[in-house]
């Protein structure tokens, strides 16, 4: 009987240490690509270094996440971020489609992203095609053109259902995305749309809306 007890407990911690070793290295479903507002990360998060943030959205980072939790995984073993890998001819890009709106810090912003976000997938992606694929996947669609173009633009009163917001996003994309907000005070703020893509990060897929802006109540986009 003692033996069995140990064996079994052997299993179970065994078990235990496998289901680590998993998620340490990364075990995801699909891809989140999460592109932000600047204005309102810069009013509700922090003071940003340039007084008049980017009036477009702007990357903020390719996260492999899983249906059960999207926050998981993160901070996975793999290669730490370096610079080197991306490449010149790609920097420049990034600093347009990329930036770090708050201290402006461009490079320690794609360091902690990849760091924390990027080591999950780098089975499927290395670092430079991890770059690469995100600059892709902000140039494929121009959310800020397409908001325009349905006479949705940044105003200090106006505001807009959750729908109003999706409907020409998804109609010019052919797929559903996710919007997210922050709240001043009582107001609901767009803060970030996000694209979600398939295992290999290539197949553009409907977002599962586990979470995201209320729905029932009015969005302001300023």
């Amino acid at each position: 009987m003692g033996k069995l007890k140990s064996s079994l407990a052997f299993l179970v911690l065994a078990f235990a240490f496998f289901l680590c070793f998993i998620m340490s290295t990364g075990s995801y479903d699909y891809f989140q690509f999460v592109q932000q507002w600047p204005p309102t990360n810069c009013r509700v998060r922090t003071k940003c270094s340039n007084p008049r943030p980017l009036q477009y959205f702007t990357i903020h980072g390719l996260w492999p996440s899983n249906y059960s939790n999207p926050k998981m995984p993160s901070n996975c073993i793999g290669s730490q971020f370096n610079e080197s890998r991306v490449y010149p001819y790609l920097r420049p890009k990034l600093k347009i489609s990329w930036p770090d709106v708050e201290s402006g810090n461009d490079t320690k912003f794609w360091e902690g992203e990849w760091n924390k976000h990027g080591t999950c997938s780098e089975r499927i992606l290395n670092q430079m095609q991890y770059f690469q694929r995100s600059q892709a996947m902000w140039k494929s669609h121009n959310i800020s053109e397409i908001l325009k173009n349905a006479s949705i633009v940044p105003h200090p009163t106006q505001t807009w259902t959750y729908s109003d917001i999706v409907s020409p996003i998804k109609t010019a994309t052919k797929k559903t995305p996710l919007l997210r907000c922050k709240y001043d005070k009582k107001t609901q703020l767009l803060y970030e749309v996000v694209f979600c893509y398939g295992y290999n990060a290539l197949k553009h897929i409907d977002c599962n809306r586990t979470a995201g802006c209320r729905n029932q109540q009015a969005i302001s986009f300023q």
